[in-house]
């Protein structure tokens, strides 16, 4: 009993070194540099050890997704924002915060998920687990838009999403990307978007709230 539990627990440990090993060579060579023996060298693992673990590539990229998306629902997930009765402000905060730790200690996190992403677009597969993925942050996003008085709070959520995507990109990938914006300058913009979204508080509640 305690051999297989002990057995269980090597294989799960073995998984995510490979899943995590696989994350890491996406974001420092691309997905040209992701192979089965490359993970096995970057990992220290006997040679075919990735081979037994996912024998193709495309069980090599879904592993990797569902760990990228484990991770990054540490950094950007449900459990970092405020509660439903938070305001411009606070939502602003607990972004730009998440923001600029993607852009900052978990930027491998970021630049894998633009490897995979556009992988994702040519596999079906992939493209459901991101689809999953995105869902347990944005649902949350919405009914804390909602709960603060957004009058469209699906379309408020997109946009917000999307402008949280294209500061990501620009500042890692794109025009901006030798630029990190701080968490103040990050908060800064967010409030002002969200102060086009939301109704002005009053008294510390939403004019769409009671009192």
């Amino acid at each position: 009993m305690n051999a297989a539990r002990t057995g269980r627990a090597d294989s799960a440990a073995r998984a995510r070194l490979i899943a995590d090993t696989a994350i890491d060579l996406l974001a420092s060579r691309g997905l040209r540099g992701l192979t089965h023996r490359a993970v096995d060298e970057a990992a220290g693992l006997p040679q075919g050890s990735t081979s037994n673990h996912a024998r193709t590539r495309a069980a090599l990229l879904t592993a990797a997704v569902r760990r990228l998306a484990e991770r990054e629902g540490q950094v950007l997930g449900p459990a970092r924002l405020p509660g439903p009765g938070a305001g411009p402000r606070e939502l602003a905060e607990a972004v730009a915060t998440a923001l600029h730790r993607s852009l900052t200690t978990q930027r491998p996190l970021l630049l894998a998920r633009y490897e995979l992403a556009l992988e994702a677009t040519r596999r079906p597969e992939l493209r459901e687990i991101y689809d999953t993925a995105g869902a347990t942050f944005r649902e949350p996003l919405v009914g804390m838009l909602r709960a603060a008085g957004s009058p469209a709070p699906e379309r408020h959520a997109m946009a917000l999403v999307a402008w949280c995507d294209g500061v990501l990109f620009s500042c890692s990938a794109g025009q901006y990307h030798a630029v990190t914006p701080t968490v103040a300058e990050l908060g800064a913009s967010l409030t002002e978007l969200l102060g086009g979204m939301l109704p002005a508080r009053r008294g510390g509640k939403s004019d769409g709230g009671a009192g």
